[in-house]
C-alpha cells in the first residue's frame, strides 16, 4: 500500500483549484477531510480525491463504481439471519469491527457491522468512533440492535460463575477473543471497570475469533468461559451469565444506503418477521432498529 500523502492548506487549495478563503470555509463547516497537527491543517490527498468523487454526477448510461455487496466486520446471529431472509443479496465477511471499518474505508465492503463503544449501551460512542475515523466523511450509521453480552459457560454453569470477579477468584479458564474484535475490546472495558488486571486471569486456548469458537472450546473442555452474546449461548445449548448490554450498528457510505441490497435489509429490520427472529434468539433489544444514528 502506498504511503499517504498529506497536503498543506496552500497545496490543497491548488490541488482542488480553490481559493484559500473557500478552503478554510469548508474546514470550518467540517465539510472537507482534514486533520489539525501542531496547529496546522493537513489534507490527505487520497481523501480529497474521494471527497471530490463522492459528488460526481454521472451522465445517463454511465454508472459509478460501487463497493462489492458484502457486509464486513463483527459477527451477529440475528444479522446473519436478516441478510438471508431479507433477500438482500449481501454476503457476509466475518472478521472484526476494526477490520470491517478498515475495509469500508478502502471500499472493499459495502457495510461494516460494529460494536466499538467505550461506554456500555451508549449509542453515541459508535458514532464518535466513526466520526473520528479518516476516510469516512460520508458515513451513515444505522442502529441494528442492543445486544446482551456476557460469559458463555457450560450447561449447568458448573463453577457457579456470576461475574468476572468469580472468574478471577475461582481461577476459571477464560478464552480470550482475537485482538481487535469487539468482544475482546468489551472484555478489556469490563475488566477495567471491575479493576481486574488481564494478566491475573487464567487465559486458556485461543485466541478465539468468534462466539462459535468459544462454544466449541467449551464443549471440548479447553476453557470454562468466554465472552459471547446471549443468543450465541442459547443457540449452542450453553448457559449464559449476563454482564452488560451494547449497541451493534451498521456503517455504510451515504451512496450505498440507497443501493438495492441495503434497502432490502433496512426494510426487513423494520418489519415483524425481524421482531419474531430477535425474540426467538433472545438477548436483543431492537426497539431502535433502522434508526439513523449518523448521516454525515
Amino acid at each position: 500500500m502506498e504511503p499517504t500523502v498529506y497536503l498543506t492548506s496552500d497545496e490543497a487549495a491548488d490541488y482542488l483549484r480553490l481559493k484559500q478563503r473557500k478552503l478554510y470555509e469548508l474546514v470550518a463547516e467540517g465539510a472537507i477531510p482534514c486533520s489539525k497537527v501542531t496547529g496546522k491543517w493537513l489534507f490527505p490527498r487520497h481523501e480529497l480525491d474521494r471527497w471530490v468523487n463522492s459528488g460526481l454526477v454521472f451522465p445517463a448510461g454511465m454508472a459509478a463504481e460501487r463497493a462489492p455487496p458484502v457486509v464486513g466486520g463483527a459477527h451477529d446471529l440475528l444479522l446473519e439471519r436478516a441478510l438471508r431472509q431479507s433477500g438482500s443479496g449481501l454476503a457476509l465477511l466475518i472478521e472484526s469491527s476494526e477490520i470491517g471499518l478498515d475495509r469500508l474505508v478502502r471500499d472493499e465492503v459495502m457495510i461494516a457491522a460494529v460494536h466499538l463503544q467505550r461506554d456500555f449501551a451508549d449509542d453515541r460512542t459508535n458514532v464518535e468512533a466513526v466520526q473520528a475515523r479518516p476516510g469516512l466523511h460520508d458515513a451513515v450509521i444505522i442502529a441494528f440492535a442492543i445486544r446482551r453480552q456476557g460469559l458463555m459457560v457450560a450447561r449447568g454453569n458448573p463453577l457457579g460463575l456470576t461475574s468476572l470477579a468469580d472468574v478471577l477468584e475461582r481461577k476459571a479458564r477464560i478464552g480470550m477473543r482475537t485482538a481487535g474484535t469487539g468482544a475482546q475490546l468489551l472484555l478489556d472495558r469490563l475488566l477495567l471497570r471491575e479493576h481486574i488486571q488481564t494478566a491475573h486471569l487464567v487465559a486458556a486456548g485461543g485466541p478465539y475469533a468468534s462466539a462459535q469458537d468459544i462454544a466449541i472450546a467449551l464443549r471440548v473442555d479447553e476453557i470454562d468461559c468466554g465472552i459471547a452474546t446471549e443468543s450465541a449461548a442459547r443457540v449452542n445449548g450453553l448457559d449464559f451469565v449476563p454482564l452488560t448490554d451494547e449497541c451493534f450498528d451498521l456503517v455504510m457510505r451515504r451512496g450505498s444506503y440507497f443501493e438495492p441490497g441495503p434497502q432490502k435489509l433496512m426494510a426487513y429490520i423494520r418489519g415483524t418477521q425481524f421482531t419474531r427472529q430477535a425474540n426467538a434468539l433472545s438477548g436483543y433489544d431492537i426497539s431502535h432498529a433502522g434508526l439513523v444514528r449518523l448521516n454525515k
